[in-house]
């Protein structure tokens, strides 16, 4: 007699139903599990077995069979061991209650215990769209899965527990999801920056806009404590970009024990040590990588020169399309990646090229061969460049206190909404993401504005691709200054986001 058991899997960022069948018959004593398992799902035989026998319950001394179907899926990982469990329970008649409306997930500790598992939130979200009714995990990721409407998800501490439930003996309750706010405690206030005006205006433009930026200054000049404080002028994360954040790190396991979703913007910065796989994702199992960690938040690359070219240029195409896809052996996937790019560097290898007061201590070779480890393409693809003066001592000790993150949030959220109206039969969700079809009609010049673009092109040699960037800047501008139309002001400031590409990657100051 043949027992089918409904599970789930994980590929990539999407769930997917497996139906775990289980034959229990004559002959010599076995225990075979088919379907492409991978190490650890074979080794759910011993898991499952001691389990079963610790918990009560009696091992049939059988051939037994299970398969994993789809069988043209690699399996991976021990979230099946409960399924087989309940599967070679229901085969054994020691199980005799209706689970066709049930799916089970989750590992087996060999007291019987259930342990967590990643990606229970995707899976909850299949399971729902394949019309099960109750959906069986560990007690740790009840949380996640309760997220999901549409779907009773019940933590499941041990099987004992759970077989007691499934016979109407106890009753487990269902897990409940009770929303929480975004925790910003945490989050440092720009309103600790001392000076830095220009940088911070321009990472206000950036947050109201998505785009991407990059900070060039000297040592101690505050690079990363601004870009450290972006967050805090971010608007709030929609409850859909919460679900979607919080997908990339279920399956990562990065999701804090009972936090269903993540509680702010991501913040992400890796050391420049980094692989290429590090940052957009692989491996022998596929999983997300930096820049897909960082989706709808921030991805803080400091000392951008130090990274490996091979992993700046893995950036090119996922921070330019919002979606990186790895292709492996077993399976080809995609993860999402809409980030913000925050880049820091030094404008030299020893940090004071064109410092006021210290002097450099290269030569022009040396800081050529270090601004070339930053690649045309890369810079082309960052909205905004600014550079970060170093601070004098009277800016220092003043007493006057700076513009809070709160304060530059509320104009932030006001071009975001302004945004949102915008873009509300499409799916752009912020200025930087403006599609070609759209460019025409968004970002409308004025007179002065169309001459001082023509004027800014022109003469900075710009690409189409800049070109782009630029306008979209502009209309980011114009929209802080709620604005319909693009002035000649706001394309003079967004020009001027664009200038330092030109004095420091053209050769011609150094």
């Amino acid at each position: 007699m043949v027992v089918k058991v409904a599970s789930m899997g994980l590929l990539g960022m999407e769930g997917y139903q497996v139906e775990v069948e289980a034959d229990v018959s004559g002959g010599m004593p076995a225990f075979d599990i088919v379907g492409l398992p991978d190490t650890a799902v074979r080794e759910s035989r011993d898991r499952v077995r001691t389990a079963m026998r610790n918990c009560g319950y009696g091992f049939p001394v059988s051939r037994i069979t299970v398969n994993l179907a789809p069988a043209d899926i690699k399996k991976e990982g021990p979230l099946y061991d409960l399924p087989i469990l309940v599967a070679i329970l229901k085969a054994t008649a020691q199980l005799e209650r209706d689970i066709s409306d049930c799916a089970f997930v989750g590992e087996l500790s060999l007291s019987g215990e259930v342990r967590s598992v990643n990606g229970i939130l995707p899976m909850a979200l299949k399971a729902r769209d394949c019309g099960f009714k109750r959906l069986f995990v560990p007690f740790e990721d009840a949380s996640q899965g309760a997220v999901v409407e549409g779907i009773d998800v019940y933590p499941v501490r041990n099987v004992n527990e759970l077989i007691e439930h499934l016979n109407h003996r106890i009753t487990i309750e269902k897990a409940t999801y009770v929303p929480e706010e975004e925790s910003e405690d945490f989050l440092p206030d720009f309103a600790d920056v001392c000076a830095q005006y220009e940088a911070k205006r321009a990472m206000e433009v950036a947050a109201a806009g998505g785009h991407n930026i990059l900070l060039i200054g000297p040592p101690g000049s505050g690079k990363s404590m601004l870009s450290k404080r972006l967050p805090s002028i971010l608007p709030e994360m929609t409850f859909e970009e919460r679900v979607e954040a919080s997908k990339v790190h279920s399956v990562a396991g990065t999701l804090p024990t009972g936090k269903p979703l993540v509680s702010g913007r991501p913040f992400r910065s890796p050391h420049h040590t980094v692989s290429a796989v590090g940052l957009s994702g692989g491996g022998t199992v596929p999983r997300p990588g930096e820049v897909s960690l960082a989706h709808n938040g921030v991805l803080f690359l400091d000392e951008l020169p130090e990274f490996s070219r091979s992993a700046l240029e893995v950036l090119r195409q996922p921070v330019e399309d919002g979606i990186v896809t790895v292709s492996r052996v077993h399976a080809t996937v995609s993860y999402p990646c809409s980030v913000m790019l925050v880049a820091a560097m030094n404008p030299c290898p020893c940090g004071y090229y064109s410092h006021p007061k210290r002097k450099c201590t290269c030569n022009i070779n040396s800081i050529r061969k270090y601004l070339s480890r930053v690649s045309g393409p890369l810079l082309d693809r960052i909205d905004i460049h600014i550079e970060v003066p170093a601070v004098e001592y009277d800016e220092l000790t003043q007493h006057q206190k700076a513009e809070s993150s709160a304060q530059i949030r509320k104009r932030v959220n006001r071009a975001r909404e302004i945004q949102r109206r915008r873009f509300e039969a499409t799916s752009v969700t912020c200025n930087a993401r403006i599609t070609s079809d759209l460019m025409k009609k968004v970002c409308v010049l004025d007179d002065g504005a169309e001459r001082a673009m023509r004027q800014a092109f022109d003469k900075l040699s710009l690409s189409a691709r800049a070109y782009d960037r630029v306008l979209k800047v502009a209309r980011t501008i114009a929209d802080l200054d709620e604005s319909e139309i693009i002035r000649e002001e706001h394309v003079l400031e967004a020009v001027q986001y664009r200038t330092l590409d030109k004095k420091y990657w053209s050769g011609e100051e150094i």
